[in-house]
C-alpha cells in the first residue's frame, strides 16, 4: 500500500492508527528514552503523520505517557487474566510466576522502559492514570491467593503481598535487563532459548520455596 494510501487508511480508522503509533512509539522510546526519541522517527514507523500524532496526543511527553500507561495496563490486565481465584494456590502462583517471566522475556521494550523510567526517578510514570488502582487490584489478588494457600497449609504464614510481587518481577526482570552485561561477565548466554527455558523454572522453585510451598 502506497504510504498516503496507507495514511488516508488510518484517517479512516482512529483506533488502528492511534494503536500503531503507540507501537511505533513504544519501540522508539524504548531504544532512545524520551530524551532522545523523535516524533519524526516515530511518523516514519507509523502510517500516519507527524501532524496526525500531535492531533492525537497533543505532545510528546503525553505520547510517552500514553505508551506507559498501556504498557502497566497490559501486564495487570494479563495477570487478571489467568484468574488466580480459580486455581488451588500453589498451581495458582507456578502459572503467575511462568506467565509474569515470560510476559518479561517477550516484550523486552518494556524492561528498557521501565529502566528508562527509573533513570529519570518514575517522573513520568507518576502521571500515568489509574496505574495505583491497577497495582492495588493486582496486590488484592495477590494478598487472596497467599491468604489461600496459608489456609491450605501450602504457604507459611507472614508472606508480604508486595515482597512477594517485588521478588516475582525482580527475578523475572534481572533474565532480560542484564543479559548482555550477565554474558560478558560468565561467557552465559541467558537469552539462548535453553537458558531461558532453564531459568523459567528455576525462578518458580525460588518463589515457591520462598513461600514455603516448594
Amino acid at each position: 500500500m502506497r504510504r498516503g494510501a496507507a495514511r488516508n487508511s488510518a484517517q479512516r480508522d482512529p483506533a488502528r492508527s492511534r494503536e500503531d503509533i503507540l507501537d511505533a512509539a513504544t519501540e522508539e522510546f524504548a531504544e532512545k528514552g524520551l530524551s532522545g526519541a523523535r516524533i519524526d522517527a516515530i511518523a516514519l514507523r507509523t502510517s500516519t503523520s507527524k501532524r496526525m500524532i500531535y492531533y492525537y496526543f497533543g505532545s510528546k511527553q503525553a505520547l510517552y505517557r500514553s505508551v506507559l500507561e498501556r504498557e502497566y495496563t497490559r501486564i495487570r490486565d494479563a495477570e487478571a487474566a489467568i484468574a488466580l481465584e480459580r486455581m488451588p494456590p500453589k498451581k495458582a502462583l507456578q502459572q503467575l510466576v511462568r506467565q509474569t517471566f515470560d510476559w518479561h522475556v517477550e516484550r523486552p521494550t518494556f524492561v528498557r522502559l521501565v529502566m528508562n523510567e527509573n533513570i529519570h526517578h518514575a517522573e513520568h510514570l507518576k502521571n500515568v492514570p489509574g496505574l495505583r488502582r491497577l497495582n492495588k487490584a493486582m496486590i488484592a489478588s495477590l494478598a487472596d491467593l497467599i491468604e489461600r494457600g496459608v489456609a491450605g497449609r501450602v504457604f507459611r504464614r507472614g508472606i508480604d503481598a508486595v515482597d512477594l510481587h517485588t521478588n516475582i518481577t525482580a527475578l523475572c526482570f534481572y533474565t532480560v535487563s542484564n543479559r548482555y552485561t550477565f554474558r560478558q561477565g560468565f561467557a552465559r548466554d541467558m537469552w539462548a532459548p535453553r537458558e531461558v527455558a532453564r531459568r523459567r523454572e528455576q525462578v518458580v522453585d525460588v518463589i515457591l520455596r520462598w513461600c514455603g510451598a516448594g
